[in-house]
């Protein structure tokens, strides 16, 4: 009997000693917006249960320049402490060196996702990031605003900015000081370039720089399309628009405070809460086009990945955490729970997916117009291009310059970037 118990004992140990060699301590990190961290959360607790592994978020700034700062900081480093990173779609051409090559992981996988992801985010031939969402804005707009007024969804930004402006002045004569007509990201930073690279786009003016790395910024349209939206501040944007990123600008549309607002699909979900005052009175639509020649909607290509930092001290466990949130079971509960597009095609006909997220219909209209950021030619020197632009924009913005006078400079100050090559 003893020597039974005594055997149980060590055999009891020998699992825990096991057990215990098995389960990795990871950490993650998050700059998510709006109950993302929540969302995420409650994610890395089903992996904890089904793993044993633990799991902890160091949380990060909202704005996506300052977290690509930092990461950038860490990996330089060799940080030991973060084992996966979530990484914007641009990055993964000026971080490829410092993330494991997934490529080997994902095999059975892969085909699930649009292939076009996969392959921004596979850099001379190595799978450096596995795709968790995709992402385009929309114009989001108040439908009981528009029919009050009896004005369609405008389809042209001077449609927009007419509209807006006529449903602001007029509800502000019926009493509510507060409303705008349009809110979007002016703040200076990563968010302006998408923002502002939809103006320049939709009025033939271009993708600041091609794919064959051309430097094509400085001209009339794109200059038009800019000096366009400077004049929306003051007028039918608040003064404070210039220092607004995504949640700041959601703040006020989801107050009831504005009658356009462009921002990414997670602010629908969220417009739609019971504690949102335009709960059941919104839609999204195309964002609008411009009206130079080629003139056209065009929406920034956006999403998040997951990468495993080759400075990990458990590659298995990281990588497993990395194919749990890129799979369809998590994809599928993002596009429920956070309205976030998902990257597996299969999604898009699943029919709990389209009962909880039904306006995902009107969202392959809206992908199918999708721009990527210039990321792929300026290869590492993508951050500094996207900064100055921003800086450029943002000056015009703020009444520093006319547009023309400031994309000069901007095509002068990439040129000496760019150098001999990009």
């Amino acid at each position: 009997m003893k020597i039974n118990k005594l055997l149980v004992g060590l055999l009891t140990s020998v699992t825990l000693v096991v057990g215990s060699a098995q389960a990795a301590e990871l950490s993650i990190v998050s700059g998510d917006t709006g109950n993302g961290l929540a969302f995420l959360r409650s994610q890395l607790d089903k992996f904890e249960a089904d793993t044993g592994h633990t799991v902890t978020v160091v949380p990060m700034p909202s704005s996506t320049s300052d977290q690509f700062g930092q990461y950038r900081l860490w990996l330089a480093a060799g940080n030991t402490d973060i084992d996966v990173y979530q990484t914007d779609v641009i990055w993964a051409p000026q971080l490829a060196d410092q993330f494991l090559d997934l490529t080997e992981a994902a095999k059975d996988v892969v085909g699930d996702h649009f292939p076009s992801i996969i392959e921004s985010q596979t850099v001379d031939g190595k799978l450096v990031a596995l795709p968790a969402f995709t992402d385009a804005p929309a114009l989001f707009y108040r439908t009981d605003l528009l029919e009050k007024y009896s004005k369609p969804v405008p389809t042209t930004w001077a449609e927009m900015e007419a509209t807006a402006k006529e449903i602001m002045d007029a509800e502000r004569a019926a009493g509510n000081s507060e409303m705008w007509g349009f809110v979007f990201q002016g703040n200076a930073y990563e968010g302006l370039t998408c923002d502002a690279l939809e103006w320049v786009m939709s009025n033939g003016g271009g993708q600041i720089i091609e794919a064959d790395g051309t430097i094509s910024i400085n001209n009339e349209q794109a200059a038009a399309a800019i000096d366009r939206a400077a004049g929306w501040i003051g007028t039918i944007s608040p003064e404070g628009n210039l220092a607004y990123q995504e949640e700041e600008s959601r703040g006020v549309w989801q107050l009831g405070n504005a009658v356009f607002h462009r921002n990414w699909p997670y602010a629908y979900a969220l417009g739609n809460g019971d504690d949102s005052a335009v709960k059941g009175k919104f839609d999204v639509a195309p964002l609008p086009a411009g009206d130079g020649e080629g003139a056209r909607s065009a929406a920034t290509l956006g999403g998040w990945n997951v990468a495993v930092s080759k400075y990990t001290p458990d590659p298995e466990a990281a990588i497993e955490l990395a194919l749990f949130l890129s799979s369809t079971e998590v994809q599928k509960e993002r596009a429920i729970n956070q309205s976030n597009l998902p990257t597996i095609e299969s999604l898009y006909d699943d029919a709990d997916v389209l009962a909880a997220s039904p306006f995902m219909a009107n969202w392959k209209e809206i992908f199918q117009n999708a721009v990527p950021r210039p990321s792929a030619p300026t290869k590492v020197k993508y951050n500094e291009v996207s900064s100055m632009f921003w800086s450029a924009v943002h000056n015009t913005l703020s009444g520093n310059g006319t547009a023309a006078e400031n994309l000069e400079l901007l095509e002068a100050d990439l040129a000496d970037l760019k150098g001999d090559a990009w």
